[in-house]
């Protein structure tokens, strides 16, 4: 029986896209026990998805039996709906910590073996099951993809940007190289995943995703504008950073053209050095009152952080994340993070390596 159903399964997929090319890459959405989120995340793909459904054929991956998960996914005969049924013990590894992401780890290395392996995709787009996308999510991912295609020290490409609040958010049409893995709506290729899976975590994957031995200096493309908006005020990390940082981000709501955009600038040779004239470019300002000095001037301005608790004290008078990773803050490229502060000026928190890394001399 469980053969049958994958075979109609499969045949069902091929139906979908048997008009044109190969895909660009599956869409999966990864799910648990959520339905009503779900179905919300379902009909938000779908508004966008339908026109490009056999370049971005869809999947619901659920993790675990939840009955009304599932039916709700069975419900739409435009996507291909999986089941995870793990009945393995789950140990933890510290006291106190919350099963659910041992269970989330174990989900998404089962998921993404079967899209890559099993359905043979090239590349895979994962989201979950508290987005919504923006209008022009799949002609972004489409774009993204041929230069991932191109430049090989580009680990993801990602749909998020972690200060992407309305109040720090200008220009729809910019994106960034990042040495932090955003996550939030990304894709990877199969020869990546061929080399994280063998060694996938058991828990907290996308900060195990963030430790240079993992990464291994390659980098990640992150929009200025959000392409995915996460709505789940519930869920495994307890709604902790939902009101702050979740809630006000910005969805992109204008449909860029990204088949008419040249994105070589991305290119790690060119970015490199547009990015380190764009920050010689931009004011320096020094010492206490940073946020009322980067108001009074003219134009881009840069801060200059001497170490991660002054960088923390500098992101917290602005309201952009503190956080850091295996010595990385978070959106940072060479240890700087950009932002704009009032919109369109743009802020950038400046590392101390980070004009040796980016190759500026003097300023």
């Amino acid at each position: 029986m469980k053969a049958l159903v994958q075979d109609l399964q499969l045949k069902g997929l091929q139906r979908r896209m048997n008009k044109i090319q190969t895909p660009v890459a599956a869409v999966v959405v990864m799910a648990c026990n959520r339905a009503d989120y779900l179905e919300r995340t379902i009909k938000s793909i779908l508004k966008y998805q339908n026109a490009v459904a056999s370049k971005f054929p869809l999947f619901v991956s659920q993790d675990g039996s939840d009955p009304q998960v599932r039916k709700k996914a069975l419900s739409y005969d435009q996507l291909t709906h999986m089941q995870h049924l793990d009945s393995k013990l789950v140990q933890t590894e510290r006291p106190g910590e919350l099963i659910a992401y041992y269970k989330i780890a174990r989900h998404y290395k089962w998921a993404l073996d079967k899209l890559f392996h099993e359905y043979k995709f090239s590349r895979v787009i994962i989201l979950e099951d508290d987005m919504e996308i923006a209008p022009d999510f799949f002609d972004y991912f489409e774009a993204a993809a041929a230069l991932m295609e191109k430049d090989k020290t580009i680990m993801a490409v990602s749909s998020w940007n972690d200060n992407g609040q309305k109040q720090f958010v200008h220009d729809p049409e910019i994106l960034y190289r990042s040495d932090f893995f955003p996550g939030l709506g990304w894709m990877l290729t199969k020869p990546t995943w061929n080399e994280l899976s063998p060694k996938w975590p058991k828990a907290y994957w996308d900060d195990w995703l963030r430790l240079q031995e993992n990464h291994k200096g390659r980098q990640f493309i992150r929009p200025e504008v959000c392409r995915t908006y996460n709505f789940g005020e519930h869920g495994s990390s307890l709604g902790q950073f939902f009101r702050q940082y979740l809630e006000p981000i910005k969805l992109n709501d204008v449909q860029v053209d990204w088949k008419s955009k040249d994105l070589s600038y991305l290119m790690e040779d060119k970015y490199i050095k547009l990015f380190a004239e764009i920050l010689k470019n931009a004011k320096p300002i020094n010492g206490a009152d940073a946020v009322l000095k980067a108001s009074n001037v003219q134009g881009d301005v840069r801060v200059h952080y001497e170490d991660q608790p002054d960088f923390e004290r500098i992101a917290r008078q602005f309201g952009v994340f503190q956080e850091w990773k295996d010595g990385v803050p978070r959106t940072a490229y060479k240890g700087v993070v950009v932002f704009r502060y009032p919109p369109p000026r743009r802020v950038f928190l400046v590392g101390p390596k980070s004009f040796e890394l980016l190759g500026i001399k003097s300023v």
